[in-house]
C-alpha cells in the first residue's frame, strides 16, 4: 500500500522558493535571444550575408569543434560574429567571421 507522507516544513519552504525563483526568471525563450536577432532589432547590422547560425555551422565544420559562446561586434563599420569554440581535447579558441562575406577573419 503506498503511503502518503505530509509536506515538512523544508521541503514546503524548498517548493515555494523553486517556484518563485521560475516566476521571477521569466519565459525563457525570451532571455534566449541570440545576440544576432537583438542586434538586428536595434538596427545595429548592415549588409549581414550569412545569419549567425550559418556562421557556427560553417566554423564548427570547419575547425571540427563546437561552437561555446557567440556575439555579434561591429570591427571599424562591418559586422563580425566572434565565436567561441571547444575542441575534442578541451581547447578553447576564437574564430571571428565577417557577417557580410562570410570570411574568416
Amino acid at each position: 500500500m503506498l503511503q502518503v507522507r505530509p509536506f515538512t516544513q523544508a521541503s514546503l519552504r524548498l517548493a515555494i522558493v523553486t517556484a518563485a525563483a521560475l516566476i521571477a526568471a521569466g519565459p525563457w525563450p525570451a532571455r534566449a535571444q541570440t545576440a544576432m536577432a537583438r542586434a538586428a532589432l536595434a538596427g545595429s547590422i548592415t549588409q549581414v550575408r550569412i545569419s549567425m547560425a550559418q556562421a557556427v555551422r560553417m566554423v564548427e565544420q570547419r575547425f571540427k569543434a563546437r561552437v561555446v559562446r557567440a556575439e555579434t561586434r561591429k570591427d571599424g563599420g562591418r559586422t563580425v560574429y566572434v565565436l567561441r569554440l571547444l575542441d575534442k581535447s578541451g581547447r578553447v579558441f576564437t574564430v571571428r567571421v565577417d557577417a557580410a562575406s562570410g570570411q574568416i577573419l
